[in-house]
């Protein structure tokens, strides 16, 4: 079932471990929920999974368990700004505690980049000791 807009929504979040996924993080942009994908709308995260070097597989990680912790802190919502899904059928969603993005949390905490319709290049930017800007 799809997750409608505006989800309010509060579970206990740990990381993903292989199938069946139905409430874990995959990443820091990429999570489950009650076994729907969503893909935070409004960042992008370093990859753990498929990272290119190792500098981005060690932030991609920081990030995956920050998210676990921020969707634990307690209820949240789920927002359609823009497109509803992606290309890979995963649900795009702004999650939002309050009017607070979390998207936005984890970009403030250097954790993820604000989405501007493709991915960085991580390991550049983090060879040169900044974040893709």
């Amino acid at each position: 079932m799809p997750i409608p807009l505006a989800t309010l929504a509060a579970a206990a979040f740990a990381l993903c471990a292989e199938a069946p996924r139905t409430t874990c993080v995959v990443d820091g942009d990429t999570f489950w929920l009650n076994g729907e994908k969503v893909r935070i709308a409004d960042i992008n995260a370093p990859e753990t999974h498929s990272a290119a070097c190792p500098a981005e597989r060690t932030l991609g990680e920081r990030a995956t368990r920050r998210l676990v912790a921020l969707l634990n802190a307690g209820p949240f919502t789920l927002e359609i700004e823009g497109r509803e899904t992606d290309r890979y059928g995963r649900a795009l969603r702004v999650v939002k505690r309050g009017n607070h993005s979390l998207g936005e949390q984890l970009v403030s905490e250097g954790l993820a980049e604000p989405w501007r319709g493709k991915r960085s290049d991580w390991c550049t930017a983090l060879a040169g000791g900044a974040l893709p800007r």
